[in-house]
């Protein structure tokens, strides 16, 4: 990645809905250009996707953010797993505490309770140590 890509990747993280004629000018480049760089950088694997910050609370969903330990050998086949359960809305792959962490996103607390124990019933899930979302702050 050049010092371009970066300026652009650092914009969209800050604003995903950030023109891209406002870019184009902050980097003294065409809108064209800028459409060419975004689609490398999401065909790379740098950019992964787009979504919306929902405050959960406003919005009276319920959400968490949910560590999960796993067995190493069976990692790939829970990530698989964990990618066709909806409410799932990012997972990362993490050193330090847990093997994974998953942002969920539910309809109640009672949707997000059945979620963790879906989750739960996975082979290879060691361990599911969820942390309700109260208040989003930034």
């Amino acid at each position: 990645m050049d010092e371009k890509d970066m300026k652009i990747v650092e914009m969209l993280m800050k604003n995903a809905r950030i023109p891209k004629t406002k870019i184009a000018r902050e980097l003294k480049v065409t809108e064209t250009a800028v459409r060419k760089r975004i689609s490398k950088l999401e065909c790379r694997g740098v950019i992964v996707g787009y979504k919306a910050v929902v405050n959960c609370k406003v919005a009276n969903l319920a959400c968490s953010l949910t560590g999960l330990d796993v067995k190493p050998e069976r990692i790939w086949n829970v990530i698989e797993e964990l990618k066709k359960i909806d409410e799932i809305v990012s997972m990362w792959m993490t050193s330090g505490d847990h093997s994974l962490m998953l942002e969920i996103i539910a309809e109640n607390i009672d949707e997000l309770s059945k979620i963790h124990k879906r989750i739960e019933s996975i082979e290879g899930v060691v361990r599911v140590c969820p942390s309700i979302i109260l208040d989003v702050l930034k």
